[in-house]
């Protein structure tokens, strides 16, 4: 999740197991080791611009990893707190920082390599958005009461909160698959494969996409307290580099960067709707109706050699800006607006 999220995640758990006059100690230790598996980001090569996304969310992320990046933490932080805290106490508080770093980050959609290196996959519950303000003012409450008045408890209640918060989400995740499926029934497509994930920063309106017979469709699906409601959206190609960039030289470093690509993307590779030779995500989109993906990379077909740009594709034009607020409120979209 962002940064915010997994530092008040780190600190709560820190907090949890704190004595009432370490709780400031403890959080500040428990934030700063919370944050460290997110170094990864600065893994990154000029002249490889995958490079990143393969390595974001990998072997800091691991379960396995856990007592080594505490203990890097403990370490780099031992200088500065040895006069106020024993070593072990600094670890411990590390420790649980860090320990749910990667578990947090499996909750959402981005994928995670959680059991590095025992298996390379990238898993994602997709139980919460990467950014949720609830989820994480929860935790910043419990933080800074148990700050504040030196009680643990406090931390504790914000965890508890959080652990509510997820279970939630898989009720609502299974809520709308249930209403996806039924849907694709009565289309008479057969799944083949299908993946539900939040919206951003709300467990009411879910992105669902499947895939029948080499077609993605998406749509988005609101499941309120007592009723749901579907809002249907926009169906293309999956695209497989074996078969539909069949005219590059398979050992060329564009073929092979559409295969890294299609590998992370986790198959759900499509065509952008509006740029040529760009293949893009079709799992994440700033509209939960549309497949205009977050990114994608830019084939160079007269250049097979090169690497491919990295894009980012980030503008949501104000009517589909509209259009998401009516879907979460729960408001029937004009066909012509997206939905």
């Amino acid at each position: 999740m962002d940064p915010v999220t997994q530092g008040a995640l780190g600190a709560a758990l820190a907090q949890s197991a704190a004595r009432p006059g370490e709780t400031r100690l403890a959080a500040a230790i428990g934030a700063a080791a919370g944050l460290l598996a997110d170094l990864d980001v600065l893994i990154r090569s000029t002249s490889d611009p995958l490079l990143t996304l393969e390595y974001h969310r990998h072997f800091t992320h691991s379960l396995i990893f856990v007592p080594v990046g505490a203990l890097a933490a403990a370490l780099v932080l031992w200088p500065f707190l040895r006069s106020r805290l024993a070593f072990r106490r600094i670890y411990l508080f590390s420790l649980l920082g860090y320990s749910l770093s990667g578990v947090l980050d499996a909750c959402t959609s981005y994928g995670t390599n959680l059991l590095w290196p025992i298996s390379d996959e990238r898993v994602a519950w997709n139980l919460i958005a990467i950014v949720d303000p609830l989820f994480t003012l929860a935790l910043l409450t419990g933080v800074g009461v148990a700050i504040v008045k030196r009680v643990p408890n406090a931390a504790r209640l914000g965890l508890a909160f959080a652990a509510a918060y997820l279970m939630l989400g898989l009720v609502q995740q299974q809520r709308a698959e249930a209403v996806i499926r039924q849907l694709a029934e009565e289309r008479g497509h057969p799944i083949d494969r299908l993946l539900v994930k939040p919206t951003m920063g709300n467990q009411v309106l879910w992105r669902t996409i499947y895939e029948t017979d080499g077609v993605f469709y998406v749509d988005a699906v609101r499941v309120g307290l007592l009723s749901e409601r579907v809002y249907p959206g926009d169906s293309t190609p999956r695209i497989v580099p074996g078969r539909d960039l069949r005219a590059m030289p398979r050992d060329s470093t564009a073929y092979l960067d559409a295969e890294r690509f299609d590998r992370f993307s986790n198959g759900f590779t499509q065509w952008h709707p509006e740029i040529p030779d760009v293949l893009g995500d079709a799992r994440y989109s700033m509209s939960p109706t549309n497949l205009t993906p977050l990114w994608g990379i830019k084939i160079e077909r007269n250049r097979p050699d090169a690497h491919p740009q990295y894009l980012f594709f980030r503008d949501l034009p104000k009517a589909e800006r509209d259009d998401f607020r009516d879907m979460l409120l729960g408001r029937p979209i004009e066909p012509e607006n997206g939905g």
